[in-house]
């Protein structure tokens, strides 16, 4: 499980949306977002890619002092493993770094060997 977030920060998730196939990923990074909205596309402002984000349910209250909701974005940096898979992220990857495969709405997701170690690294291992 992550170190980064918590289960109770996402108990009002309903759907995890997917912008690309997570299939062929590795990992993502994952982070919680202040939208105005429960549902649909967030803005994204950072380097990189969203490859995915969650939807709220009816339930999920916005923040009393910014009138924002909390949602997780799914991300992907330019240095990040599936552009780069002989970069930094060759073997490792980043602290919010989880396994697409594990994610589910209100679960933070879980490191794997396939996320923390690269399907290279995993595969030389095993020859």
């Amino acid at each position: 499980m992550s170190s980064l977030l918590h289960e109770s920060e996402l108990r009002h998730e309903s759907d995890v949306v997917w912008l690309e196939d997570p299939t062929p990923l590795d990992y993502v990074r994952q982070a919680l977002d202040k939208t105005p909205r429960r549902r649909g596309k967030p803005r994204y402002h950072r380097d990189g890619r969203m490859v995915g984000y969650t939807e709220l349910d009816q339930h999920a209250e916005a923040d009393p002092d910014s009138g924002l909701h909390r949602r997780r974005v799914f991300f992907l940096l330019p240095h990040d493993r599936d552009t780069q898979p002989h970069g930094v992220y060759q073997i490792g990857a980043p602290g919010e770094a989880i396994d697409p495969r594990t994610i589910e709405p209100g679960r933070v997701g879980e490191k794997t060997p396939r996320s923390q170690q690269g399907t290279t690294a995993i595969a030389a291992a095993s020859s």
